[in-house]
């Protein structure tokens, strides 16, 4: 119900869930008691903090950034720059809206096709981080969107996502490129945390990997086919 009229909108139509505030929150965290933002970015803190780093010093790319909750997970834990990128721009229009000041820029677009100012912006930013949490392995984001924003992360910065299990377990399209990129050396010191996401729509519990890792190097265009 909203403003006294009856809606059906389809559980993954993003665009028209940012419109009405609060409503992501709602069914995600609050229904379906999702604890993405909180585990990634806490897996970050701890990784940052045992390579003798401080999260202030931690400049965030955070991909596929929908309405913040995890740029808000992020600066609980002390970043302070955080530039957002995501296709939507009802997911930069709900950011703004109900998380004013958390990011630095947020580029409504797609990372692969950026126009030479939102280009610039992220380059400016020497951003040392990429985050990307709850949007891989559903075919939301290619193989080459993912390096695109990965290749935004100065070498030696730190890449922190997730993937739900079976993406890591069973061959994809993204899996085979994570695979490539620890075994070549792209991303080193990679960990694996399996945790509890959310409950399905069924109630029952959704199982993914959280990734932490640093980047050595730029992903080759060669890669990515």
């Amino acid at each position: 119900m909203v403003d006294g009229e009856s809606r059906r909108i389809r559980f993954h139509d993003y665009a028209e869930i940012y419109k009405i505030p609060g409503m992501y929150e709602k069914l995600f965290a609050d229904m379906l008691e999702c604890t993405s933002p909180d585990v990634v970015a806490g897996l970050l803190a701890d990784a940052v903090d045992a390579a003798g780093q401080d999260m202030a010093s931690v400049r965030v790319l955070d991909f596929g950034a929908g309405n913040g909750m995890v740029a808000e997970a992020l600066a609980a834990k002390g970043v302070t720059t955080i530039v957002g990128v995501d296709l939507l721009p009802e997911a930069r229009a709900a950011a703004m809206r109900d998380r004013p000041g958390l990011y630095g820029d947020y580029i409504a677009g797609d990372v692969t096709a950026l126009d030479v100012e939102q280009h610039d912006s992220i380059v400016e930013a020497q951003l040392n981080c990429l985050t990307c949490v709850a949007a891989l392995g559903f075919d939301d984001v290619p193989p080459a969107a993912f390096a695109a924003a990965f290749n935004y992360v100065v070498s030696s910065g730190w890449c922190a996502f997730n993937l739900r299990d079976r993406y890591v377990d069973e061959p994809s399209a993204f899996s085979r490129l994570l695979d490539r990129m620890i075994a070549e050396g792209v991303l080193v010191d990679a960990s694996h945390v399996r945790y509890h996401h959310r409950l399905a729509v069924s109630g029952e519990p959704l199982e993914y990997d959280a990734v932490i890792a640093r980047k050595t190097r730029d992903i080759p265009e060669s890669w990515i086919g």
